[in-house]
């Protein structure tokens, strides 16, 4: 369990510094511990909760898989050792990261709520259980191969390599895509079943590598608890950009305000051998904005 609180966690901080460039900003995951559950931006089927779902099981097997590698879990060690035959001058070794073992337990963890028969709609399970898969195979397409050299003076004659995952903040943005390019669908009848199909293209069904959403969501740019929305005053943006983070579009047309931070930093570097940095101390001043 301490390693889910952690992925919890990671979740939280990996998600904020995502989506910091956006009105929606993850706040939902930031909630008080007497709240009885998510508000209603992350409990109404939006597609802000098609990316937490995705990213929470990606979090969760990716913790699991690092924390086997690193020996903090007793009932798993290093990933395997790949089947195939490297290439002159490489070889595997190391401690590769234990995808395998993450997946399977991170998926009995982060499925388990959605198939108990009190855990909502129907539809809002398929479309958590969809998400959560689509996230676990953004994990799997993280799965790099990592080398170390080794050789006289750093001649790398040989390599020493091992499957490892990609940082989370990679398997985010890559999510982050998806959440962008989101499809919503709608639970009718297909066969003998309900399923979801594509609100608008009916034609084909749901892809896999697809994040889903039932419910449109708010522009957030006002507070509005009903919805789920924070607002986006006081917010921070950027004066210069044509993005998201721009004034214009954080601030929604609502104007921002100016202000000055004083900002010290390291200045003056100079290198004494052998072997330590002095640095002096520079001031300088600097404008944000913030929205109305």
């Amino acid at each position: 369990m301490q390693t889910i609180i952690t992925a919890a966690r990671e979740v939280k901080k990996t998600c904020q510094k995502t989506f910091s460039d956006m009105r929606w900003n993850c706040s939902s995951i930031d909630i008080p511990l007497d709240a009885p559950k998510y508000r209603p931006d992350l409990d109404r089927g939006t597609r802000e909760a098609a990316f937490v779902y995705a990213l929470s099981a990606a979090t969760i097997s990716h913790t699991i898989a690092r924390a086997c590698t690193s020996g903090d879990l007793r009932l798993c060690s290093c990933g395997p050792i790949p089947a195939e035959i490297p290439e002159p001058g490489y070889r595997w070794g190391g401690c590769a990261d234990n995808l395998h073992y993450g997946l399977i337990m991170g998926s009995k963890f982060s499925d388990a709520p959605m198939k108990m028969k009190r855990a909502g709609s129907h539809a809002n399970k398929l479309m958590h259980l969809h998400n959560s898969e689509v996230g676990r195979q953004a994990l799997r397409d993280a799965l790099v191969m990592k080398c170390k050299c080794h050789g006289v003076s750093g001649s790398c004659s040989i390599r020493t390599c091992w499957r490892g995952l990609q940082d989370l903040r990679e398997i985010a943005m890559d999510l982050k895509t998806k959440y962008l390019s989101a499809t919503k669908v709608v639970h009718r009848p297909m066969g003998t079943r309900k399923q979801l199909v594509p609100k608008d293209i009916d034609i084909r069904p749901v892809r896999e590598n697809e994040l889903v959403y039932l419910q449109s969501s708010p522009d957030f740019c006002a507070k509005n608890d009903k919805q789920g929305s924070v607002g986006t005053q006081d917010r921070q943006c950027n004066k210069t950009s044509l993005g998201s983070d721009s004034c214009d579009l954080m601030c929604c047309g609502r104007g921002y305000n100016p202000y000055t931070e004083k900002l010290v930093e390291r200045c003056h570097c100079k290198y004494h051998w052998c072997c330590y940095v002095t640095c002096k101390k520079c001031e300088r001043i600097v404008e944000r904005y913030v929205c109305k």
